[in-house]
């Protein structure tokens, strides 16, 4: 099957940051993220009723976050984990699509500032997501309001971290109502640097570079984010390689078809399905890693978003 770039996109990728291993540093990742999103400063960004800063509880201690919400009557509640290779990205980076999250599925939308690596190297990230997901339940009250309708989200990394929370929510007796995994890492056996693991997932190699996210990229990020190579097969990283995958909540799974991580994506996608999880796939066609950030220039990459948001927001809501 043959799939074209969107056009669109195709401009728009020699504009992306990142994109240069040997050079970039965690500050420079993060830098070049602020950057991007101090780009469209200009642009109006997708009005809530509210954005508030507030604090959640991390693994060792509070966490930075942002609760946004479209009205004040009672409504699904949503812990958003924000992507950059675990390294960059913060509670700006993904302000526009935290507050379209919130828009579209009607949502109170709680954006989470985990730490990141290299100062603090996994499990942490892992961990603040976990803890911050138990503080919003016990305080329902002050976010949506009904723990029946609870759910997570992320995109990348961010999208590992709602798989990886998802699991562990299940095995803690939590239960969640939908998970959102966009373009999610799901397997980090290998860090991306051992040939036999990449065979496995072909667009690894398809998709190696010339598309914005690139493998090498992918490595340097699971380079930082993980203490020792061996780390990669824990299901904490790796939701992948999780022994079940059996009774998770029902999940909205996007890849995009120029992404090394498609393969993988889509291989957790058919993991729950196969699982008995009700499971809903966006292959993405004809876009790039991060194009739920290019909705306002690509017309493509907005509708695909819009769909997915609307399937999640149709499992949030099943059983209200």
């Amino acid at each position: 099957m043959i799939i074209p770039l969107d056009p669109v996109i195709a401009e728009i990728i020699p504009k992306l940051p990142l994109r240069d291993p040997e050079t970039m540093t965690p500050q420079s990742a993060r830098d070049a993220l602020r950057a991007l999103a101090a780009a469209r400063a200009a642009v109006p960004p997708p009005p809530v009723a509210s954005a508030i800063d507030t604090e959640v509880k991390g693994a060792a201690g509070p966490l930075a976050a942002r609760v946004y919400r479209v009205s004040d009557e009672k409504s699904p509640t949503v812990v958003f984990f924000h992507g950059g290779g675990w390294v960059a990205g913060d509670l700006e980076t993904h302000d526009r699509q935290a507050r379209l999250l919130a828009i579209e599925t009607g949502a109170v939308v709680v954006s989470v500032d985990y730490r990141r690596p290299p100062e603090t190297r996994f499990p942490g990230a892992f961990e603040d997501a976990f803890a911050a997901v138990r503080d919003v339940f016990v305080r329902i009250a002050e976010f949506g309001g009904d723990s029946a309708r609870v759910g997570v989200a992320g995109d990348s990394a961010g999208g590992n971290l709602a798989a990886t929370v998802a699991i562990a929510c299940r095995d803690a007796g939590i239960g969640l109502a939908a998970q959102l995994l966009v373009y999610p890492v799901t397997d980090v056996t290998g860090g991306f640097a051992d040939a036999t693991e990449n065979a496995r997932f072909p667009s690894r190699a398809e998709n190696a570079e010339g598309y914005f996210l690139s493998r090498a990229v992918m490595e340097w990020f699971a380079g930082h984010y993980l203490d020792e190579a061996g780390h990669g097969a824990d299901w904490r990283v790796s939701p992948l390689r999780a022994k079940s995958l059996a009774g998770l909540a029902p999940a909205t799974v996007c890849t995009a078809w120029f992404d090394p991580l498609r393969d993988e994506g889509k291989a957790y996608a058919d993991a729950l399905a196969a699982a008995g999880v009700t499971t809903t796939y966006h292959h993405g066609a004809g876009l790039i890693h991060g194009y739920f950030g290019l909705g306002d220039a690509s017309e493509t990459a907005r509708r695909e978003a819009q769909r997915a948001r609307a399937d999640f927001r149709a499992m949030l809501e099943r059983d209200a």
